[in-house]
């Protein structure tokens, strides 16, 4: 080994040495500090334990120590309980914060809509309907209203018969000639003009529908109250 590589070696070594010599100072440093910060925070500590004593003394609170020690046990205990609390507090924080737009978006559709229902005049008109329920109450007694809902299968049943198409048509009919009569111009008839108009189809026809009504109305009422009496 000649005297350019020995002297190389030993360069090299001292490099190490002053990279061994700079970490051992770092962590000489790190050390200090850690021993500084560890008696700041216990004097800070101690500070704070002081102040907590004193604002408990002047308060009237007396400290159980046993009571302390069994509750720190218990924190120990269920650390595990606790770290499990949290994790359903921050998930459901997250689902909060999730959802919250999604809120917030039908909230501004809520508005929205209600807006456009009061445009359009159905606030109103809930409102005015409301007079409809108080005129109902004013108008009908209690025992009316028993007397409807002991009923209200009949009626239920008499407005579904009366909604058939056939009905409506026949209904409709009615009205229409109605509303061709003159009410105030109707003219006479005497016995004799009468007979003369029951030759007439159509006075005819119109006799034998009210003859098969009114009969077909009894033999219903008949069949009713066979029913009752059964």
């Amino acid at each position: 080994m000649n005297e350019k590589n020995m002297q190389e070696q030993i360069d090299a070594i001292n490099r190490k040495l002053d990279l061994v010599l700079e970490e051992i100072q770092i962590q000489r440093e790190v050390r200090t500090n850690l021993s500084d910060l560890s008696s700041d925070l216990y004097i800070v500590g101690k500070d704070m334990f002081g102040s907590a004593v004193s604002e408990l003394d002047n308060a009237g609170v007396e400290i159980d120590g046993e009571a302390v020690k069994v509750l720190m046990l218990k924190i120990v205990r269920n650390v595990g309980t606790l770290n499990e609390l949290f994790d359903m507090l921050e998930s459901g924080y997250d689902l909060i914060r999730d959802i919250s737009p999604v809120l917030h978006q039908l909230g501004l559709d809520g508005i929205k809509t209600m807006n456009e229902l009061e445009t359009k005049g159905y606030v109103d008109f809930v409102k005015e309907s409301g007079k409809i329920i108080d005129n109902i109450v004013t108008h009908f007694s209690t025992e009316d209203v028993r007397l409807l809902a002991d009923n209200i299968v009949t009626i239920l049943e008499t407005v579904k018969n009366l909604t058939q198409p056939e009905m409506l048509g026949a209904i409709n009919n009615g009205v229409v000639v109605y509303k061709s009569l003159d009410v105030n111009n109707i003219p006479e008839y005497s016995l004799f003009k009468a007979a003369r108009a029951m030759n007439s189809p159509e006075l005819r026809k119109g006799l034998g529908f009210m003859i098969t009504f009114l009969k077909n109305i009894a033999v219903e009422s008949e069949k009713k109250a066979k029913k009752e009496k059964q």
